[in-house]
């Protein structure tokens, strides 16, 4: 994968970055075949998978998630990891901020037909340890075309410049973490299947919710310096690999 001198200068400078056609059309339609097995449950991610927009009031009974999140795809179907997402993902992280980077983690974000369930504005880096190096990217790949009414996502420009803002829960008892923004600070970034966007670690973001009546699925992939890893899992720190809710770190501090 090649990047030109523009786009290096358009990630430092805004804090994220769209990449067209990172996969093939072809390669689409092997990865909604995995996907689609996680999502039926053929392949079970067991306390891997939950649901970030889940408003705690739908009980046990509730038939749909509205975003489901599975943690770690890559753990349960193998194969990802010989695929060339991850491997193309990696060589851009790499062209960005280092040769030292190598994946965090990695996981699945759905948003299922008429959920119209937003994800709050948040950056990445409030749900993380505080690390001496804090150069970390995400790659956001649309599945399916990414556009205002399923949920497509928006940044604020140059937001990875400044401090993290305080976060707090989305609900009393947990979930998902919120800091305070608007859409008029952002732009929306609409993608077609098979693009992807990648972003700083600080860079605020949310999506609308998804009022049409197909899925919204999307495939992240994490990536920060290979020390700063292994401090991590030093710490007891694998962004959920262990699916121990106690591992996320609510900053409020910035």
């Amino acid at each position: 994968m090649h990047l030109s001198a523009l786009q290096i200068e358009f990630y430092k400078e805004n804090g994220y970055l769209k990449v067209e056609n990172i996969i093939s059309e072809n390669e689409i339609s092997a990865y909604l075949s995995i996907y689609d097995d996680f999502l039926s449950g053929k392949i079970d991610a067991g306390k891997n998978r939950s649901d970030l927009g889940d408003d705690g009031k739908s009980g046990t009974d509730k038939k749909v998630e509205n975003i489901t999140q599975i943690m770690w795809p890559s753990d349960f179907s193998v194969e990802i990891m010989e695929m060339n997402y991850h491997k193309k993902a990696l060589d851009i992280a790499k062209i960005l901020l280092g040769d030292d980077m190598i994946m965090d983690f990695d996981m699945l974000i759905n948003k299922a037909p008429f959920s119209n369930t937003p994800t709050p504005w948040h950056q990445d880096a409030a749900y993380w340890l505080a690390l001496p190096d804090t150069r970390a990217i995400s790659c956001w790949l649309a599945l399916d075309d990414a556009v205002l009414d399923n949920g497509c996502m928006w940044y604020v420009p140059k937001s990875h410049k400044e401090a993290i803002r305080p976060h707090r829960f989305a609900k009393v008892e947990g979930g998902a973490l919120v800091c305070e923004c608007a859409e008029s600070e952002g732009i929306a970034v609409e993608i077609k299947a098979g693009t992807c966007i990648f972003h700083d670690g600080k860079t605020i973001h949310y999506s609308r919710g998804n009022s049409t009546d197909t899925n919204r699925r999307a495939f992240i992939v994490n990536f920060r310096p290979e020390k700063m890893v292994e401090l991590e899992r030093a710490k007891g720190f694998d962004h959920g690999r262990t699916a121990n809710t106690n591992q996320r770190k609510l900053r409020t501090n910035g």
